[in-house]
């Protein structure tokens, strides 16, 4: 039984990964209080390369805690986000790869309650 199972799990075709070559790469400025573009729009099951690029002299982060939670992020990619967010320092550009995750909109803000209150949020709207 154990051998049968054991050839089972050999057999069985690896689960499909993304063509990170053809991911359709998505660039988020951070800049004053404002994500540019404040809204981004995927298609679920899209592969994307996502690249966050803080152009300030001051940190800045991407909150997207429901988004980053339900996409597909490879293990070095996912490890990037903490506590639903990736943190930049100021001048960083952060590039990470991730499937999108069902449809639906998930919110983007700054971590920092202050900054989203004077406008640094946006969508990622899923479709």
């Amino acid at each position: 039984m154990r051998i049968a199972l054991a050839f089972a799990l050999l057999a069985a075709p690896a689960l499909a990964q993304p063509d990170w070559g053809t991911a359709r790469d998505v660039e988020v400025r951070l800049s004053g209080f404002q994500y540019t573009p404040p809204r981004i729009e995927l298609q679920s099951g899209e592969a994307i390369t996502l690249e966050l690029v803080n152009d300030l002299a001051a940190a800045r982060s991407f909150q997207a805690g429901r988004f980053f939670a339900a996409a597909d992020l490879p293990g070095r990619d996912r490890a990037r986000v903490r506590d639903g967010a990736i943190r930049l320092a100021p001048g960083e550009r952060v590039t990470v790869r991730l499937v999108a995750p069902a449809p639906g909109t998930y919110e983007i803000r700054s971590a920092r309650i202050l900054q989203a209150a004077l406008g640094l949020r946006g969508r990622i709207v899923v479709r």
